[in-house]
């Protein structure tokens, strides 16, 4: 049992539809002195996914599949496509595949805590310097998806990085501004040259604030500090201006938690809560 030849068949067909990839198909019939595995006759022609056209080097094979009209014939037809930047097609070897980036954009309520005035942001309070209680605003997120296979399921990264911001900077952005959400995968097979392929189909999910991850939270409180100890928040009186009243709203604070000087609009603190771990050696970068 064996191959005696196999000879392409004449034309090959071309196509190119306006605004489309092309795409182009090629026909060999293969002679053999009895049935033969499909494996071998791939091996005898010697195109695999992958392949590039013999005339058009930009078209890829994508497809095969044979037919055997009668016992000493086959006929093997493959199809060329352009493939899609990081889709199946790209590489035949799903691990060797380049990881695909994608973003999105959307909402999401946060305190309003500052505003614009001019070009120059304040402290969102009322003439008495307090802050305006529930008050919310929108602010724009970046989401990033990454998508790729790896042969195992990162699960050391996805415990070590999940529900962490970045600590340098990353994708253009400062420190705290990228969070990662959450890390998924799921099982795959393929079958690869007659190889039969497990992989993880593995996917990232990124989210960008601009104010960043840390909590903004306003300096005010109801209670100060004196003498090292904590003491109740008070007001002037202001019949006498001296007497002290246990003031029935936070106050606005120093950095030293002593109670500031009336007219001074509160200080908006930082807090970092989530973990900060260099991004870069579990992404790597976008392809551009």
């Amino acid at each position: 049992m064996s191959i005696i030849e196999f000879r392409e068949v004449i034309p090959r067909t071309f196509s190119h539809k306006f605004g489309e990839s092309p795409t182009a198909e090629r026909k060999f019939i293969v002679t053999v002195s009895a049935p033969v595995g499909h494996q071998q006759i791939i091996g005898a022609v010697g195109i695999v996914h992958g392949s590039s056209h013999p005339e058009f080097g930009y078209l890829l094979c994508t497809e095969g599949s044979f037919t055997e009209p009668d016992p000493y014939h086959v006929e093997a037809t493959y199809r060329y496509e352009v493939p899609a930047v990081g889709t199946q097609d790209s590489a035949p070897n799903p691990l060797a595949r380049a990881d695909i980036w994608s973003f999105s954009t959307g909402g999401v309520a946060i305190p309003a805590l500052t505003y614009f005035d001019g070009e120059t942001q304040k402290p969102l309070v009322n003439s008495a310097f307090d802050f305006f209680e529930g008050a919310m605003t929108d602010e724009a997120e970046l989401r990033c998806t990454i998508s790729g296979n790896r042969a195992q399921f990162p699960i050391g990264a996805a415990v070590s990085v999940t529900n962490c911001i970045n600590s340098d900077g990353f994708l253009g952005a400062s420190r705290y501004q990228w969070k990662c959400q959450g890390i998924s995968a799921q099982q795959q097979v393929e079958v690869i040259n007659g190889f039969e392929l497990k992989y993880w189909s593995v996917s990232v999910e990124l989210v960008y604030r601009a104010s960043g991850w840390e909590l903004l939270l306003p300096n005010i409180g109801w209670n100060y500090l004196e003498g090292g100890k904590k003491v109740r928040a008070y007001v002037l009186d202001p019949e006498d201006n001296t007497t002290k009243i246990a003031s029935s709203n936070p106050v606005t604070l120093t950095q030293s938690g002593g109670i500031a000087s009336p007219g001074t609009a509160p200080d908006i603190l930082r807090r970092r809560v989530h973990r900060a771990v260099g991004f870069a050696p579990f992404f790597g970068n976008p392809p551009f």
